[in-house]
């Protein structure tokens, strides 16, 4: 398939920015979706790349794209299918780049999904494989038989990967996601921790392949064979390919339960579910329907398109063996999703989070846990708490990703650190009167006195001497803090209100 023949295949309505004959006459060897700013690690010669164009924006746009379009120029990318869906239109700056870099151009409209663009290309690219003469090929004819035959009946990712290596001595093989994650290996290959799987994804020791399809940055698939030469390259592309044809039909399968996911997760969200709904709604995920059950909700930083937080969420619960989940997005482009946890226990999700997290750096990933409930209609208020206990880890980590559980909200920093921005600044304010402005600097050290002063149980000793200070000193600061604030430091509740203040900050 060519760069030109996506612009005549029906359904896709692209349009043309920028290209001239001998680039749209290149032939696409495969299809990336990316909204990496520096996407070169990822990218392979001859794909094509979509993109929503999430990392561009009017600030440094200019840099940003000769990033963007540098990585693809310099590793042999064909085209640029860029939507149209974040920005409107294409930016005049992207299109002048692909000009300068010679990257043929071509819009995606809203209503075209880039899974329908992948689609396309892989049923074009399979119908050519099939009519190739015999000796274009790598594989033994029938083994390239057996796999689409494989395919066809379902078969696991395991069977497959081995009867494609066989030819070979079926040498030690994965395929893995981007966090670490097996989803296949062969018989031969040893078992690996999710970090030791990434750090094979990163070494440079044998051979590296993206499985292509529709993916974020956190469930791509990668086949990886750490022997080098272990199998032909051409051989191994074939087998990418035919992974990413077995990739294609396990979501169409998993289709229809997404979709049962995702009518769960509206009707959590939406709060007014009757029993029986919720019932049903749980019925349909299959073993869900079993609880108690967690809530987590999760979100990632930067423009990520609406469904990465989602993927991300799904990723990290498939990493925890045996747990049963349902997840989907709310209006609001959080990642929800409804855990089967009979123990009570998702810690082990942290264990993954840190390598999901560096699957896009500068893009942490938060999440937050509720507590167990065992009743439909209390899915609610865990959505409540798992968003409460969200606040608070981004409010603790704001630039790296972290996963707060609702329990852990047991002290009065980490209680208002679920507690909104906004209200927390208001609540400060309010209760700091003229001392939250900071000005003038005698206000500074009343501050500074009151959170020392508190700090060490209201000892007016103790406190004077972690300021170098006279205790007379200190006596006439408190006081001068009461005097402004309104509040009595020998009550109890008017320290507690203070303490909220400083913390609020």
């Amino acid at each position: 398939m060519h760069v030109g023949d996506l612009l005549q295949s029906e359904g896709l309505d692209l349009t043309l920015i920028w290209g001239d004959e001998n680039l749209l006459s290149q032939e696409i060897s495969g299809v990336t979706a990316t909204d990496l700013e520096d996407p070169a690690r990822f990218l392979q010669s001859g794909e094509i790349v979509l993109s929503g164009l999430v990392w561009w924006n009017e600030t440094d746009c200019r840099a940003r794209t000769e990033r963007f379009v540098r990585a693809l120029a310099e590793s042999g990318a064909t085209a640029l299918l860029a939507g149209e869906e974040t920005h409107g239109t294409v930016p005049a700056d992207v299109s002048d780049s692909c000009r300068e870099h010679r990257i043929a151009l071509l819009a995606v409209p809203a209503h075209t999904s880039f899974r329908t663009i992948t689609e396309a290309v892989y049923r074009r690219q399979w119908g050519d494989f099939s009519r190739r003469p015999t000796d274009h090929f790598a594989l033994p004819e029938n083994v390239r038989i057996d796999l689409g035959r494989l395919i066809d009946q379902g078969a696991d990712a395991g069977a497959l990967l081995a009867r494609a290596l066989a030819p070979f001595g079926t040498p030690p093989g994965y395929v893995l996601t981007s966090s670490g994650r097996t989803i296949a290996r062969t018989p031969a290959a040893p078992g690996l921790r999710p970090v030791q799987a990434a750090e094979h994804l990163r070494g440079l020791t044998g051979e590296t392949l993206r499985v292509q399809g529709d993916t974020t940055p956190y469930d791509a698939w990668y086949l990886h064979v750490p022997k080098p030469g272990g199998a032909p390259p051409r051989a191994l592309h074939e087998i990418a390919e035919a992974i990413g044809q077995y990739r294609h039909h396990l979501d169409v399968r998993q289709a229809a339960r997404s979709r049962n996911g995702q009518n769960l997760i509206t009707l959590v969200d939406r709060g007014n579910a009757d029993t029986g709904a919720l019932t049903n709604a749980l019925e349909s995920c299959g073993p869900l329907a079993e609880g108690p059950w967690q809530v987590v909700v999760a979100t990632a930083g930067g423009q990520l398109p609406a469904g990465a937080a989602r993927d991300a969420l799904k990723e990290a619960l498939r990493h925890l063996p045996s747990t049963v989940f349902a997840a989907g997005t709310t209006p609001d482009t959080e990642a929800v999703a409804v855990v089967r946890s009979a123990a009570g226990d998702l810690s082990p999700l942290r264990e993954v989070w840190s390598l999901l997290d560096g699957c896009r750096p500068g893009t942490p990933l938060h999440a937050g846990m509720s507590a167990l409930t065992s009743e439909p209609t209390g899915l609610h208020a865990a959505l409540a708490q798992a968003r409460y206990a969200l606040t608070a880890a981004r409010h603790s980590s704001p630039t790296t990703g972290h996963v707060t559980v609702v329990e852990e909200l047991s002290s009065l920093e980490s209680l208002l650190a679920g507690v909104p921005a906004d209200v927390r600044t208001i609540f400060s304010a309010t209760t700091l009167g003229p001392l939250a402005h900071g000005e003038p600097a005698s206000h500074h050290r009343l501050l500074e006195t009151l959170e020392t002063f508190l700090a060490h149980n209201c000892s007016w000793a103790r406190t004077a001497e972690a300021l170098h200070l006279h205790v007379n000193t200190v006596h006439y600061r408190i006081e001068r803090v009461q005097v402004l604030t309104g509040r009595d430091l020998s009550r109890l509740d008017h320290k507690l209100d203070l303490r909220a203040a400083l913390l609020c900050r």
